[in-house]
């Protein structure tokens, strides 16, 4: 799963002479950043692992002025219900995964693929989506991304084994990389200057209120209904945006600029990203050692270095590899890279730690995370207030330590005790420290570059996020099956049990807290064994937030090493 971030950025730098927030357009993306009167305003957060700058700076490009009050209200209220669906998407598959693991058989490696699928492809191809809406049209790409979206939704909720579901999210993947940017380009298009900042504060107000809500929604359905209400649950919504759509948008594309969309690149990323992470992930099931294994990180790597080289060489890159000469800019992405990796990594397993092993239901698991995202939106506006009073590389410092011991805390959790105890207080410490980080870290990125490319470091900033939630899922599933693996060893060979007991667990060690014990095997055995199973899932999951404290110190060395402002 990604984070419930406020973007504000606090440098009167970021103004120009009329006290507004710059708007500009990078890529076909359209970024933005709300201020008043010279204060640090909220944005709000949109998901649990959103990059801080999925929007930086919108564009002041032409508005529909003839547009009709009520007719932008409803164009308005058309975005926020198609972006919704995406991002609500990305957080509350993370509550059914125990689900998935039950009911369609599937092992981690099987689950960590519905997410990865997910993410890779709207991280990959959003930038271009963008540019797509440009070239050929806003409101038909928004109205195809939407289609796209729903129809691989019902795919999803009718896929009959877990191989199905994972292509079907990747649909997903492609028509949310079409539909996020339309989503924010229409606002643009439809709104005149003076109107804009309030229209996006809005969308983003009323798309945080309900991804806020999507764990626990999701949850209840999970609980209730069936982890395939989950998905059917966009497709009315669907419906509703593709009326409000070819009823009240207008469409608007881009004509007086020529638009290149760099297909190359988006091709490269993509097939670098998916070869490096399907091998990492199916390393845990087939070994490194596997001539498949081997050959997709060769291949991924390869097609890596290439995608840099094509960056460095055409006229119209998706990455600027010359932005990364700032120091600011790039301590601002190796601080994201290291800080995102830990936050993806680390709370992939914690919906598998609530449900599996501590006994909480779906709903209550969907709940646990609220407190972080209320203190996330709480803090919103003092946070921008922080990057006013102290600039941004103090809040960098801090605000990931802050974080760290957020990790830490999550160590101390074992089985039982009650969530006030236990889980609260990590999650509490950890939303407090992201509190402090994200809006100094949108005004570095932001900083750190000349106006007219605020959007594409913005637009960098956020592949580079989703990048290390892609690539951290894959690497620090690799550290919980060593640490599970090895601490299920050193308990099972204390017990006395039958060789094919023994060889049953064994082969389902893929399936690490969801593995199911012999029926032939006794009551007090079971319970045995089951307790071990348990306490060693504990084990690997300690193990992931020591990783991620060191990941967020990391991040604090970064800020304090390259960030000078």
């Amino acid at each position: 799963m990604s984070v419930p971030e406020a973007l504000a950025t606090g440098s009167r730098d970021t103004f120009n002479q009329q006290g507004r927030a710059p708007f500009v357009k990078a890529s076909g993306v359209f970024l933005f950043s709300i201020h008043q009167q010279g204060d640090a305003t909220l944005v709000p957060f949109m998901n649990l692992l959103r990059s801080p700058c999925d929007e930086g700076v919108i564009t002041s490009g032409k508005s529909s002025k003839e547009c009709a009050k009520a007719k932008r209200r409803w164009t308005l209220a058309a975005t926020i219900l198609g972006s919704s669906m995406v991002f609500i998407d990305g957080t509350v598959v993370n509550v059914a995964l125990p689900a998935l693991q039950q009911n369609l058989s599937a092992t981690v490696t099987d689950v960590q693929w519905v997410v990865e699928a997910y993410t890779l492809f709207l991280a990959a191809l959003l930038l271009l989506g963008g540019s797509l809406g440009d070239e050929f049209g806003r409101k038909k790409i928004y109205a195809i991304g939407v289609v796209l979206f729903a129809l691989a939704s019902v795919w999803c909720g009718l896929a009959p084994n877990i191989h199905q579901l994972i292509v079907a999210r990747a649909a997903q993947g492609v028509g949310g990389a079409l539909l996020v940017p339309g989503s924010l380009a229409i606002i643009s298009a439809t709104f005149g200057e003076e109107e804009r900042g309030r229209a996006i504060g809005t969308w983003s107000g009323a798309t945080a209120i309900t991804t806020a809500l999507g764990p626990l929604l999701g949850g209840w359905l999970i609980e209730h209904v069936s982890w395939r209400a989950v998905f059917f649950l966009n497709v009315p919504i669907a419906a509703g945006v593709l009326l409000l759509v070819l009823w009240f948008v207008a469409e608007r594309r881009d004509e007086e600029d020529e638009i290149k969309l760099d297909l190359i690149g988006a091709a490269l990323a993509t097939l670098s990203l998916g070869g490096i992470v399907f091998g990492l992930i199916e390393s845990s099931r087939l070994g490194f050692r596997s001539a498949l294994v081997c050959v997709t990180l060769t291949l991924g790597l390869v097609v890596g270095v290439a995608f840099v080289i094509v960056e460095a060489r055409i006229r119209n890159p998706m990455m600027p590899l010359g932005l990364f000469k700032s120091r600011n800019f790039t301590g601002a992405n190796v601080l994201t890279l290291f800080l995102y990796s830990a936050l993806a990594g680390t709370l992939f397993f914690l919906p598998l730690n609530l449900i599996q092993v501590q006994g909480y239901s779906p709903t209550s698991a969907g709940a646990a995370s609220l407190p972080f995202i209320l203190i996330m939106f709480g803090l919103s506006r003092w946070s921008g207030g922080l990057v006013k009073k102290y600039g941004s590389r103090w809040p960098l410092v801090v605000g990931p330590i802050v974080a760290a011991i957020g990790f830490a805390l999550f160590i101390r959790p074992k089985l039982g005790g009650t969530y006030w105890t236990t889980f609260f207080p990590a999650v509490v410490v950890l939303g407090f420290g992201l509190a402090i980080s994200v809006a100094p870290l949108t005004t570095t990125v932001m900083n750190s570059v000349r106006q007219n490319r605020a959007g594409i470091a913005s637009g960098i900033n956020n592949a580079v996020s989703r990048t290390a939630g892609l690539l951290a899922i894959a690497v620090l599933g690799l550290i919980m099956f060593h640490a599970f693996n090895r601490c299920l060893d050193a308990r099972l060979n204390q017990l006395a049990m039958a060789p094919e007991v023994r060889a049953s667990i064994d082969r389902q060690r893929i399936n690490l807290a969801a593995m199911e014990i012999p029926k032939s095997v006794d009551q007090t055995t079971r319970a045995t064994i089951k307790e071990a199973i348990d306490e060693c899932f504990v084990f690997g999951c300690r193990r992931l937030m020591m990783v991620g404290a060191a990941l967020a110190v990391a991040s604090s060395f970064i800020a304090w090493l390259l960030i000078r402002q």
